[in-house]
């Protein structure tokens, strides 16, 4: 029964929402502020990405947020010597690997 439940409520949500962007969509077109009629394209072009990412309850926060840390590693590596040892931190940093340094205890998990 639960999961006859969660699929209910993911079609009712997916379907409020495509009425909602149904809406939005409509009265982006009939703006005269250009800026609504540029998003409106662009939204009328992802329609059906925007519905699949409701529907699926997928995002894509977690590649956003490795994307962010490479570039601030990127940043931070301006005084590196070499390409290699960039690569080499962005491959710790965004890995699950934990290091414990010299003459420290590591934690307990």
């Amino acid at each position: 029964m639960h999961s006859y439940s969660y699929i209910h409520k993911t079609y009712y949500l997916y379907n409020e929402a495509e009425i909602e962007l149904k809406q939005w969509l409509w009265r982006a077109s009939h703006s005269r502020i250009d800026a609504f009629k540029k998003l409106y394209q662009k939204v009328k072009r992802h329609k059906e990405h925007i519905l699949n990412a409701i529907r699926l309850g997928m995002s894509n926060a977690r590649i956003e947020a490795i994307n962010n840390k490479i570039k601030l590693i990127i940043r931070k590596a301006y005084g590196f010597r070499n390409i290699q040892n960039m690569l080499d931190m962005v491959y710790l940093v965004c890995s699950d690997l934990r290091l414990t340094l010299p003459n420290r205890k590591s934690k307990a998990t």
